[in-house]
């Protein structure tokens, strides 16, 4: 039988990038007539994410293979213009460089009597390059590395544009959004939508084209959002597939501080440790990161704290109280960058302070370790909420905190957090260690997650 070839397009952020590299890999594992070729489009320079993808060009897993699109010139934007802005007029300067490496693929395939392509799967900031699919006769997927509640949220913004075409306000009440048990608060909804700047029309923009495609692929299991994943089941949207947790196995290391932080980790005592891990974009000025020393050193509980501050400053020494490391000297480390699964899988973790990215709440909860709310940015405040508020599987800080607000998490509230998520006998650490054990039995033979991707390349392989 012919091999099936499958064309990815991330987005190119170091999270999009791994879990679409993890589920390709998974792709391929359950059917080895697939390929996959990965188009990588240059972002603004990030040593991870460089060395990700050197690591992926030198040694490409079986079956996947890495073709860096030519670097085009950055949209000209004005500097208060949103992130999800200057995302989307960047994918749109990709579309011409798309267009043509999917035509000279799918050209290639054509003369070739062992290969076809079977389809395009495009990160959910690329919904646009639908088009790009449909002008090759060719189906699209599109790949949300974020949960089912932000796709409620992404199908619910269409229809309610439609009726009122301006931008969220702190103001509005509760919305009704698909997915979500409760009416969701507009405290919690990403901040895009209340962006005057482009963010707004950016989401809209993006959402609108999820009903073009062929199906929809989420990284999540049945078991977590259960309701959700119903909800979308109403032959109204194209098709859900969830196919997580998509996890990468081996981490990821690119830091020579990795052996010392593991070193420090292996010589203290099983979940003891609090672990403060904000993601590649999470920082904090320096009262943010007086008051989380503060209330680390009163909660009396070891911690490991990966802490990274926000320019100009560009020592984190000099942003901690005075005499703050000689007093928790022993009993908490600090480090720039920490290799956060592999933390995570340590026994000496009893809990995860997070900004609740996503990929980072399924690493916690695939090795059972409770987590307390701190969300940053993007969809995190709705990942938070959705973890505290209905599903009770983490320990709630914060759930609007905003990255780029003056808002300060004070030292009590801080101390008070760390005691509820370290607390060793609470109702909450046994849903979040059963959910664990779930989350790992779904994509194993015959979990969930296992069929879902039986179904999904059922549906791919069929299409032409």
């Amino acid at each position: 039988m012919k091999k099936v070839e499958l064309i990815f397009v991330p987005t190119p952020g170091i999270g999009h990038l791994v879990s679409t590299v993890e589920f390709a890999k998974l792709l391929i594992d359950h059917n080895d007539r697939i390929r996959v070729t990965i188009l990588s489009m240059k972002w603004f320079p990030d040593a991870a994410l460089d060395a990700y993808t050197k690591s992926l060009t030198a040694l490409p897993p079986d079956g996947i293979q890495l073709i860096d699109l030519p670097r085009v010139d950055p949209p000209s934007l004005a500097p208060w213009k949103s992130a999800e802005s200057i995302i989307d007029s960047f994918i749109k300067c990709y579309i011409p460089p798309v267009r043509n490496a999917v035509r000279d693929i799918v050209s290639m395939k054509c003369s070739s009597d062992e290969t076809r392509v079977a389809g395009l799967v495009l990160d959910l900031f690329c919904s646009p390059m639908v088009d790009i699919a449909t002008d090759f006769d060719l189906p699209s997927y599109i790949f949300i590395t974020s949960n089912a509640a932000f796709l409620g949220l992404m199908f619910y913004l269409p229809t309610r544009h439609s009726l009122n075409s301006s931008e969220f306000q702190s103001s509005d009440p509760e919305h009704v959004i698909p997915g979500f048990v409760c009416p969701v608060p507009t405290y919690v909804l990403p901040s895009a939508v209340f962006s005057k700047d482009g963010g707004y029309a950016a989401y809209v923009k993006v959402a609108e084209r999820f009903k073009d495609a062929k199906g929809i692929i989420i990284n999540t299991f049945e078991e977590v959002e259960h309701y959700a994943l119903n909800c979308f089941s109403n032959g109204q949207n194209p098709p859900v597939y969830p196919v997580g947790p998509v996890i990468n196995p081996n981490g990821l290391s690119y830091s020579d501080s990795d052996d010392k932080v593991m070193k420090w980790l292996d010589d203290q005592p099983q979940s003891s440790v609090v672990f403060l891990c904000f993601g590649s974009m999470g920082s904090f000025k320096a009262p943010q990161v007086k008051e989380t020393a503060l209330g680390l050193e009163q909660s009396g509980f070891r911690f490991l704290w990966s802490l990274r501050v926000q320019p100009p400053q560009n020592d984190a020494s000099n942003m901690l109280p005075e005499g703050f490391l000689e007093r928790v000297q022993g009993r908490g480390m600090i480090c720039s960058w920490a290799p956060q699964l592999k933390v995570l899988a340590h026994k000496a973790i009893g809990g995860f302070i997070s900004h609740c990215g996503w990929n980072s709440i399924l690493e916690s909860l695939w090795f059972g370790v409770p987590i307390v709310t701190w969300p940053l940015y993007a969809e995190q405040q709705l990942n938070a909420y959705k973890m505290v508020k209905e599903l009770g599987l983490a320990v709630e800080m914060r759930l609007n905190y905003r990255k780029d607000s003056d808002e300060v998490v004070m030292a009590d509230e801080i101390e008070k957090a760390v005691g509820m998520v370290m607390d060793g006998g609470s109702e909450m650490r046994k849903k979040v260690k059963e959910m664990g054990e779930i989350a790992r039995k779904s994509v194993m033979e015959g979990g969930t997650s296992f069929n879902s991707i039986g179904k999904l390349i059922e549906n791919m392989i069929g299409n032409n």
